[in-house]
């Protein structure tokens, strides 16, 4: 397999919801540590209306399903999580607008598109404790993989990898960035919520191949 076409990005998508709503629990216990707890509902309720949002779409465009899927997340999650989750996925559905099927070569350029409009959007960097610590690492591995013309099962199981790594990383770093940087020091040693959604979202990609 070296391309993901609708019907198997679709059912990523629903399996990805699937995988984040039944995490409710843990998403709102790491939340509690180093925020106010509410987390886990948040991804629950924003998940839940991404999965409803494209579950009966037959369009076969990408880009379009994509864009269905994070705008759901966008319009139903508050906070900083909401529209950070929700332009990671409508970014990557305008990059690969009109697509019945992507590579890895496109791949790579949707998450890249995404990671620098989250930036762009959040501000947060690599060491701020966010989302932001693991979904760089993936992006890059991604990026690799393509210029080296690696497969696409490979690929996607060195980013998911990278994206474990990155939210693991998380733990010995101190908050620099949202309502967690207030907490300071005390965020030493808990997970950042964020990143372990990143982790999620590559690792049910990789599965899904």
């Amino acid at each position: 397999m070296d391309k993901l076409d609708y019907n198997l990005m679709k059912s990523y998508l629903l399996n990805l919801s699937d995988k984040i709503m039944a995490e409710k629990d843990y998403l709102g216990k790491l939340d509690a540590e180093c925020g106010d707890g509410d987390f886990g509902i948040g991804m629950y309720k924003g998940f839940q209306n991404a999965k409803k949002a494209i579950e009966h779409r037959q369009d076969g465009d990408i880009g379009a399903l994509l864009n269905a899927f994070g705008s759901a997340i966008l319009s139903s999650v508050g906070g900083a999580s909401g529209p950070m989750l929700g332009t990671l996925f409508i970014e990557a559905g305008r990059t690969v607008k009109g697509k019945g099927e992507v590579d890895l070569s496109d791949l790579s350029r949707m998450f890249q598109a995404s990671l620098e409009k989250m930036q762009l959007r959040g501000g947060a960097r690599v060491g701020d404790k966010t989302l932001i610590d693991a979904l760089y690492p993936a992006v890059e591995a991604l990026k690799e993989a393509a210029e080296a013309r690696d497969g696409l099962r490979h690929a996607l199981k060195a980013a998911a990898e990278a994206a474990r790594k990155g939210a693991e990383s998380t733990r010995d770093l101190i908050a620099k960035h949202g309502k967690a940087r207030y907490l300071g020091e005390q965020t030493l040693g808990h997970l950042d919520p964020g990143a372990e959604v990143i982790e999620l979202i590559f690792e049910t990609l990789s599965d899904s191949v």
